[in-house]
């Protein structure tokens, strides 16, 4: 695919996005495309066959496993697991609060109405953000800032703590401070007692 051709797909995945994000994913046409794109039915059919091949094209967009690297390579350098997993979280609270281009309801609609594929980017996604959170508790555990018998199950469970917010955010709205108070909630049970003191 030359540059030109490049360019154009990465386009119509940008305007794509806001038009699943705006309408929700069972809502949407590819005429919504075609008219957020400005483009003719066959231009967009040059890339994309349907608004489900679109949707999941803008879904592996958005799942990088670059964060993961991201983070692994921080660890390294001078920040505290600490400090780490409150930038961690402060990225998730950013994407709940997100208004604009939240793809998280569209998302959830695809998938309660497709069955559960090998490659599930949701499932992918969600399984990368256990695994920095996982690495981010055992490298507190390690320096004493953390104390977790279980670092994977309480990533899992900071994770799901994460997705409902993100649910609630695009259905019945949620506030600044309940995301705060959530997440707090969960990371104080990483502090040891002596240190909460």
């Amino acid at each position: 695919m030359g540059e030109k051709s490049v360019q154009k797909k990465k386009y119509i995945l940008e305007k794509a996005r806001a038009v699943f994000s705006e309408k929700g994913f069972k809502n949407v046409t590819m005429k919504d495309i075609v008219d957020a794109c400005e483009i003719s039915r066959g231009g967009l059919y040059l890339y994309f066959s349907s608004t489900e091949e679109i949707f999941l094209a803008v879904l592996a967009d958005d799942s990088s496993e670059d964060d993961e690297e991201a983070v692994v390579a921080a660890l390294s350098g001078d920040a505290s697991a600490g400090d780490m997993l409150a930038l961690f979280l402060k990225e998730q609270k950013k994407e709940i609060l997100r208004k604009k281009n939240n793809l998280t309801v569209a998302t959830y609609e695809y998938f309660s109405l497709h069955k559960a594929t090998k490659d599930n980017p949701l499932k992918n996604q969600f399984d990368t953000a256990v695994r920095i959170v996982e690495k981010l508790i055992e490298n507190g555990v390690d320096s004493g800032e953390f104390y977790c018998e279980n670092p994977v199950g309480c990533a899992r469970n900071l994770m799901y703590v994460v997705e409902g917010l993100k649910i609630a955010a695009g259905t019945i709205g949620v506030t600044e401070e309940a995301i705060d108070r959530e997440l707090l909630y969960v990371l104080e049970g990483l502090v040891p007692d002596e240190l909460n003191n």
